[in-house]
């Protein structure tokens, strides 16, 4: 087969003449593969402060005993039960913003996918900043407050954790800086999510959720006898569905939803009772408009959070997995 000379087309080869004014075909909708769900934000409690460390009280009951006493009872002469003096904690908060400069020229022409650039990167810049909330969150990261020349900084989830841990051979946690020396990694068994699940319970907590990476959740999946039945009825007679996941573990001490998340450190899974850990907001995200300085427009997206942490007592982690 052949081209004949002279050949009026769309292509570049031999003997075609290549044509111009062609309709560009650019579709009218951006894609965008990038995870925006944030699992421990999103399943936490929410509270306001008022101030950049924000302090709060925690206390607890006394051990159960065995409590008899005579009739009438002189409890002058008996003594008087001693009172125990509250826990006063406090996390920093920390400021998150992202920034953006577009041309007048660019808001102003005809685009594929968005009427403002502005608007659609102000949208996209809101969505970066609370991943990035999210990943500091699930961190290993000291308290610090700012000296001027270094930001301010919010006690992460990991370093809160200390009562209720499983880990490897070496692991710490520096009770004076909060800092983790990680220990030797293994592989995560039932025995180690159970452990913690009751120790978190014993403690008083009411665990309901444990995040893990995505090697540690298809783990879960494989290997936990405690997942709930992994089926689902299907009706009539088209085809049915196969469930290889676990999202639900039922422990001797509830059903914890299994949630991985993106943002954590894939060696660990934490077991979390939501009720004790809030987000603590001083300013809520919001667009700010920069001052104009030329032919741009200028925006930024800012907040300003802490991470509270009511009773760490009611939380678990296991620590030092295998991620492969």
């Amino acid at each position: 087969m052949s081209v004949k000379a002279n050949t009026f087309g769309v292509g570049s080869a031999t003997n075609i003449t290549t044509a111009v004014g062609g309709r560009e075909d650019l579709t009218d909708v951006i894609y965008n593969i990038a995870p925006t769900e944030t699992p421990f934000m999103s399943n936490i409690g929410r509270t306001k402060c008022s101030a950049t460390t924000h302090e709060w009280q925690t206390d607890s009951l006394a051990t159960a005993a065995v409590n008899q006493n005579l009739e009438g009872e002189d409890y002058d002469s008996a003594g008087l039960d001693a009172s125990v003096v509250t826990t006063r904690l406090s996390n920093y908060t920390t400021i998150s913003a992202k920034t953006l400069i577009i041309s007048g020229t660019h808001e102003s022409v005809l685009k594929a996918g968005r009427k403002s650039e502005i608007a659609y990167q102000v949208a996209k810049k809101g969505k970066e900043l609370k991943r990035d909330i999210e990943f500091s969150l699930c961190q290993v990261q000291a308290p610090f407050a700012s000296t001027g020349t270094t930001t301010r900084k919010t006690r992460a989830l990991e370093s809160w954790v200390s009562s209720n841990v499983s880990s490897g051979t070496s692991y710490a946690l520096n009770g004076s800086t909060y800092v983790i020396t990680d220990g030797t990694q293994r592989d995560l068994t039932e025995a180690m999510a159970k452990s913690a699940i009751q120790s978190a319970w014993t403690s008083g907590g009411d665990p309901e959720m444990m995040l893990c990476g995505a090697v540690n959740k298809q783990n879960i999946s494989s290997q936990f006898s405690g997942i709930a039945t992994m089926y689902r009825e299907q009706s009539g007679t088209g085809p049915g569905t196969i469930i290889g996941a676990a999202d639900i573990y039922v422990s001797d001490f509830g059903n914890l939803e299994i949630v991985p998340n993106r943002f954590q450190r894939a060696r660990d899974a934490f077991v979390l009772d939501p009720e004790l850990c809030s987000v603590a907001t001083l300013r809520p995200m919001k667009q700010v408009k920069l001052a104009k300085t030329g032919d741009a427009e200028k925006r930024m997206v800012l907040c300003e959070v802490g991470l509270k942490v009511d009773q760490e007592a009611g939380l678990g982690l296991v620590a030092d997995l295998s991620t492969s």
